[in-house]
């Protein structure tokens, strides 16, 4: 069984994709803060991270890069479409889904990458 890092501000968010990811069998551990995520992050092994973009103490692509350096695979969820251009980070850098979505599009995405695939399904 996959385990997953999901790291939401939001309660509302971070319970829901809480719940929608281990319905499909994932474990699943959450944190609040970029300082949080990273904690996970040393102290225990992910086969993914999905992070939202926008933080209360950063981003979440900090966290996808020390996720990265570890060779986990990382993901940002955002509401913003535009937040990797607003930041002036490299767009192809980073894995992005946009909110809202789907439970099923989160699951299916999710496995995606969990199966190799590069990129996470659009929708």
């Amino acid at each position: 069984m996959a385990r997953i890092l999901v790291i939401e501000d939001d309660v509302d968010v971070r319970v829901v994709f809480e719940h929608i990811l281990i319905d499909a069998g994932y474990e699943v551990d959450v944190a609040r803060t970029v300082a949080d995520g990273r904690d996970c992050l040393e102290r225990y092994g992910y086969d993914l991270v999905l992070s939202d973009g926008r933080l209360p103490d950063g981003t979440g692509m900090e966290l996808a890069d020390e996720a990265e350096k570890k060779g986990v695979p990382a993901v940002i969820i955002t509401g913003y479409a535009f937040i990797l251009r607003e930041l002036a980070v490299d767009p192809t850098r980073y894995q992005v889904l946009l909110k809202p979505m789907r439970p099923k599009e989160l699951v299916a995405a999710v496995s995606a990458i969990l199966d190799g695939d590069t990129q996470p399904a659009a929708h």
